[in-house]
C-alpha cells in the first residue's frame, strides 16, 4: 500500500514540512488545493507553490477543491504531478480536462465525496487512472474518519472489473483507520503524520499496521 502526506495540518510552515516529508520514506506529497468556493476556506496562493516546492523530490499528486480547475492548469504543470484529482461538478467540461490531463501524461483522478453515490461516476470510470474515495468531507484536516467508508471502498472495488483505475483513500488515516482500508491501493494521511514531530515514525506505524493485518488474515 502507497502511503501519500497531506501537508495541509501540520506543526510547521508549508515549507518545512514539504522539506520534511522529503526526508521520509513516504511514497509522494498530496496538494490540497481550496478555493473558498467548493469547500472550506481558501488554503493557497497559487504563485506560492513553486517556492514552497522547489526543493521538493517527491512525485507530487493534487487534489484540486476549485471552481474550474481547467484554469489553473497551466500554473500546476509547473509543479510536474504525476496526478491531478478533480471533482467532475466544479467543470463544465470535465472529460475534456480528463482528456488533456492524459494529453499531458499526467494520471487522471476522480474524487468521490462522503454524500456521492458512487454508481453516479461510473461513466468516467474507464477514463481515469485513479479515483481518490474521501473518508471525510473535503476541506478540512483533522476530521474524524466516517465508519461507512469501509463498505464503500468495496462498493468502488466492484467497478474495477471491467475498468482500470487505482483507489486511494483520503481522511482521517491514522494506525488504526488504515486496517479499515486495507484493500486500497494507497491512503492519504495528513495530520496523523504531520502534527507529529516524527513524521518517520509514524510512516512506519502506518506501514506496520496494514503489514500486520494482512498476515494475521
Amino acid at each position: 500500500m502507497k502511503i501519500t502526506v497531506s501537508y495541509i495540518n501540520s506543526l510547521y510552515d508549508s515549507k518545512k514540512t514539504v522539506d520534511l516529508i522529503n526526508e521520509t520514506s513516504a511514497d509522494a506529497i498530496h496538494v490540497d488545493l481550496i478555493d473558498g468556493i467548493y469547500a472550506g476556506t481558501k488554503n493557497f496562493d497559487i504563485n506560492h507553490l513553486p517556492e514552497i516546492f522547489k526543493d521538493n523530490r517527491k512525485p507530487i499528486d493534487i487534489h484540486m477543491m476549485v471552481n474550474r480547475p481547467s484554469g489553473y492548469l497551466n500554473d500546476l504543470l509547473k509543479l510536474k504531478p504525476i496526478c491531478i484529482y478533480i471533482h467532475p461538478s466544479t467543470e463544465p467540461s470535465a472529460f475534456g480536462l480528463l482528456n488533456e490531463l492524459n494529453n499531458y501524461g499526467i494520471k487522471r483522478g476522480l474524487v468521490i465525496n462522503p454524500d456521492e453515490e458512487i454508481p453516479s461516476f461510473s461513466h468516467y470510470f474507464p477514463y481515469v487512472d485513479r479515483v481518490l474515495l474521501m473518508s471525510v468531507t473535503p476541506g478540512k484536516g483533522g476530521q474524524k474518519f466516517l465508519d461507512n467508508t469501509k463498505d464503500r471502498l468495496q462498493e468502488l472495488i466492484s467497478f474495477k472489473k471491467d475498468n482500470d483505475f487505482e483507489i486511494y483513500v483520503d481522511g482521517g488515516i491514522n494506525d488504526e483507520t488504515i486496517k479499515e482500508v486495507l484493500n486500497a491501493d494507497g491512503v492519504i494521511s495528513g495530520s496523523y503524520i504531520c502534527m507529529n514531530k516524527d513524521f518517520e515514525n509514524r510512516i512506519n506505524n502506518l506501514r506496520n499496521n496494514a503489514i500486520d493485518i494482512k498476515d494475521k488474515k
